[in-house]
C-alpha cells in the first residue's frame, strides 16, 4: 500500500527560541512529497529569519503569512492551505519523537478513521520530563459528551484527513480551541483513535500560547456551553440526531 502524503500545519509567532529544534524533529520524518507548512503571524523576534533560512535549504518547508488574529485563526490558515492527504498539527516549541509519522499513518489505513491522537510527555523548557503521560494525567478518552465536559483533545498530538476540512472549516467563532472542535467533529463523522505510545515532548515554558492549567469555573462553563451549541448546530446541519 502506497504511503499517504503528509502535510504538517504549524502556527508560528515569536517562536525563535525553540522553532528550529521542532522543525528539525519534524523534517527528518517527512518524505520528499510531504510538506511542513508554517503559517507565520507577524513576529517581533527572529522567527521569520530562522524559518526562511531553513526553507532556503529544504523545499518541503512552505511559509505563508498568518492573519495575525490569534492562535485559532493562525491554525485555521495553516490547515486551510495544507494540501496533502493526512494533516498533522504542530506547535512551534515541542519536539516530535522518532517514529511518530509512520505509526500514526498506520491508523489511517482504516478508511473510517478521521482523527488520530497519540500520547505525549510534558517537559520543562529544557525537555526534562515532568509528566510521563498526558493520557494518564488527564484521563483522556474518546466520546463526544466526555470531551465536551472535559476536553482531552490536544492539537499538537493530532492528525486528521484532508477530507475533514470541509466539516471543520471555518472554525466557529465561539469555540474555545480548535483541537476540541476537530476531535468532536471527527467522532461525529467517522471514527477517532487514541494511540497510547508517547510521540511528543510537550514543552511548557513561560511563553506558551496555551496552558495545561484549568480556567476558572465560570469560564469553563461558558466554554462547555459554547462548544455544545456549535456541536448541536453541526449535527443539525448534517442531519444527525441531536442529543
Amino acid at each position: 500500500m502506497k504511503r499517504k502524503s503528509v502535510s504538517v500545519a504549524m502556527a508560528a509567532y515569536n517562536g525563535q527560541q525553540y522553532i528550529q529544534q521542532q522543525m528539525e524533529s519534524i523534517l527528518k520524518q517527512l518524505h520528499m512529497d510531504d510538506e511542513l507548512l508554517i503559517s507565520l503571524d507577524f513576529s517581533t523576534d527572529n522567527t521569520e529569519y530562522i524559518v526562511q533560512k531553513m526553507a532556503e535549504k529544504d523545499d518541503r518547508i512552505q511559509i505563508v503569512h498568518g492573519p495575525s488574529l490569534g492562535v485559532l485563526k493562525n491554525f485555521e490558515n495553516a490547515i486551510n492551505l495544507a494540501k496533502n492527504e493526512i494533516l498533522f498539527l504542530s506547535d512551534q516549541d515541542d519536539v516530535w519523537l522518532d517514529g511518530k509519522v509512520e505509526r500514526i499513518l498506520k491508523e489511517f489505513e482504516d478508511e473510517q478513521v478521521q482523527v488520530v491522537m497519540h500520547d505525549a510527555a510534558v517537559t520543562d523548557e529544557n525537555l526534562h520530563i515532568q509528566i510521563s503521560s498526558i493520557f494518564k494525567e488527564r484521563n483522556v478518552k474518546l466520546g463526544v459528551k466526555e470531551n465536551i465536559l472535559k476536553n482531552g483533545y490536544r492539537g499538537c498530538c493530532m492528525a486528521f484527513r484532508q477530507s475533514l476540512k470541509d466539516d471543520i472549516l471555518p472554525f466557529p467563532k465561539t469555540i474555545p480551541m480548535h483541537d476540541q472542535w476537530i476531535g468532536l467533529v471527527g467522532e461525529l463523522t467517522g471514527k477517532n483513535v487514541l494511540v497510547p505510545e508517547v510521540y511528543l515532548l510537550y514543552r511548557r515554558h513561560s511563553k506558551n500560547e496555551t496552558d495545561l492549567k484549568h480556567a476558572g469555573i465560570l469560564q469553563m462553563l461558558r466554554w462547555r456551553k459554547d462548544i455544545y451549541t456549535e456541536i448541536e448546530k453541526f449535527k443539525k446541519k448534517k442531519g444527525f440526531k441531536s442529543s
